[in-house]
């Protein structure tokens, strides 16, 4: 049978039970709008703006399990998208992304809109590449499935020039191979870490979002309480690893080595789980791990173990497999006495996390009466306010950690952040996640500066009717900018006190609630924080995207 190569391209969307494409059509992209009337099983999801785009399907991949597709438009497109692709990439976000490419019989020429697409996109993804006949549509989309879903997961690119899309070819798609990659963990190692585990005074696991992406939140809450270990993540995380109100779960580490070192003050065995650990913020010398510490970690492929640091033991496998036969070995070997000290640890866990809770209503009670309102009194007025399965989408940023302690949050599913440390992820990423799960509320927090990088991501959630309740913390500031302006003075020894020059988003003022109704969602502005409560819960019974504007303090 003779098909056009955009029936291929189509047809192995549906092989691979694509069920939304995230764009923002073009012309070059013409082959693929004309045919998705005769893919009604194949929604598009429109965005205003390439980054947009990237952004939510990132989410979307992050939040359903699925592979997504993108649809950018030829170079200009593909460079609006380039930042959210390497979010996707840092974020191991496994998503295809296509861009729609010039005539290739005009490309001496040099055509409107046409460039190396393939060399813009090779360095934020894992595979970058461009049809040249309709003949190689099928394996390549084959082969972009395996790529983008082989750990580490992440991006891969596919260019499609309009007149390959159009060109006839007999090879069809082909349907995706089931593939058994999860190998079981070496035995010795599974031995190895247990009596790492079982020997230690006071041992430490540091989560990655493979916990969350793999599904290995009960095992890794099981080996917590057994070992009374600790559970830190990163300052940079898509999925947090345990329930935020886990006696075990210790939140964010630093973001540089110096204060890792210091959070892990006294462990005497680091167990790193499921992640690139570390990405820095900061340079400080020597290692993150307290001296004397013996390191261990588990990964589901090579290409990360020991990828960065030394280790004394490292080990591959299926994580949620893994981690039940380490706790199953750690309850048959350890001797008497370590399993009271490890209970006796746990114990300590849970009145530590239950003195934090208590400071963290200290903290907001405190500063109850400030207006603005202050971050943590916002956090105590929405923890009140939202629904009890909500999952949040979060770019708090500088409030990050007065969310992080103030709300309850079932873990794994329940918390959407962010990795690469690009802004305006969580807005856009929002539409992702509303769309992979949209039997449960959605409530994306975001700074007002991250906002404007993806604000049209608020007429795609009107467009397509989804129910996402955004909060703007609206301080008219780069507040983060500020304090790491503070930090970079400190450590490079500036010797200035110079005011926060650019770092001001007044003169004019962003006014969102009229940006919002301007884009079809309603909008109110909050200045006292005793009215937030209600205005939340207007939102979620409304059933349609509404958006609040927090006016919060700013930067002392």
């Amino acid at each position: 049978m003779i098909l056009r190569g955009r029936h291929v391209f189509m047809d192995s969307l549906v092989a691979h039970g694509v069920e939304k494409i995230f764009g923002n059509p073009g012309t070059t992209e013409s082959p693929l709008i004309d045919s998705l009337i005769d893919y009604p099983q194949i929604d598009y999801v429109v965005a205003l703006h390439e980054g947009v785009a990237v952004g939510a399907a990132s989410h979307y991949a992050q939040a359903s399990g699925k592979t997504a597709v993108v649809s950018l438009h030829a170079a200009p497109g593909l460079g609006n998208g380039i930042g959210m692709i390497y979010g996707a990439l840092k974020a191991n976000s496994p998503i295809i992304v296509t861009a729609g490419q010039q005539d290739t019989r005009m490309r001496l020429n040099e055509p409107v809109l046409y460039h190396d697409l393939v060399g813009m996109a090779a360095p934020v993804t894992k595979w970058s590449v461009q049809a040249e006949s309709a003949d190689e549509i099928a394996p390549i989309m084959r082969r972009a499935w395996k790529i983008a879903n082989d750990p580490p997961m992440g991006p891969v690119f596919v260019a499609l020039p309009i007149n390959v899309m159009e060109q006839e070819t007999a090879i069809a798609a082909s349907s995706p191979a089931t593939l058994y990659t999860a190998g079981q963990p070496a035995p010795d190692g599974v031995t190895a870490i247990a009596q790492m585990l079982a020997g230690a005074r006071k041992p430490v696991i540091i989560a990655g979002d493979d916990i969350g992406r793999s599904g290995a939140q009960d095992e890794l809450v099981a080996l917590a309480e057994a070992a009374g270990a600790e559970v830190w993540h990163e300052l940079l995380h898509m999925h947090a690893p345990l329930p935020s109100r886990h006696a075990c779960a210790k939140g964010p580490l630093p973001a540089d080595a110096a204060g890792i070192r210091k959070a892990l003050d006294g462990a005497d065995v680091v167990l790193m789980i499921g992640g690139a650990f570390f990405d820095d913020v900061w340079y400080a010398p020597g290692t993150p791990f307290p001296d004397g510490a013996r390191i261990a970690q588990i990964e589901t492929a090579p290409a990360t173990l020991a990828h960065k640091l030394p280790v004394e033991i490292g080990l591959t496998g299926h994580l949620p497999d893994t981690l039940r036969r380490i706790g199953l070995a750690l309850a048959g070997n350890a001797r008497d006495g370590e399993k009271t000290a490890a209970t006796a640890r746990y114990t300590q866990l849970q009145d530590q996390k239950a003195a934090d809770t208590a400071a963290q209503r200290d903290r907001a009670a405190r500063s109850w009466d400030r207006r603005p309102a202050s971050m943590a009194r916002g956090m105590a007025e929405i923890a009140q306010a939202m629904p009890q399965d909500t999952i949040v989408v979060d770019e708090s940023i500088t409030a990050s950690i007065d969310l992080a302690r103030s709300l309850d949050l079932a873990g794994v599913g329940s918390y959407f952040g962010a990795r690469g440390g690009g802004i305006g992820q969580g807005v856009a990423g929002a539409l992702g996640v509303k769309i992979a799960q949209p039997d449960r509320p959605v409530l994306a927090i975001s700074g007002d500066g991250s906002a404007m990088y993806s604000i049209q991501s608020l007429w795609t959630a009107a467009h397509h009717d989804l129910p996402i309740v955004y909060v703007i913390l609206a301080n008219r500031e780069y507040r983060v900018l500020k304090h790491n302006l503070d930090a970079f003075r400190q450590r490079f020894d500036a010797g200035s006190n110079h005011p926060y020059v650019t770092m001001d988003l007044n003169g004019p003022a962003l006014d969102f609630v009229h940006l919002a109704q301007g884009m079809g969602v309603s909008a109110e502005r909050i200045e006292d924080p005793d009215a937030l409560g209600d205005a939340l819960r207007r939102a979620f019974d409304s059933g349609k995207p509404c958006l609040i504007e927090l006016a919060v303090e700013g930067k002392p």
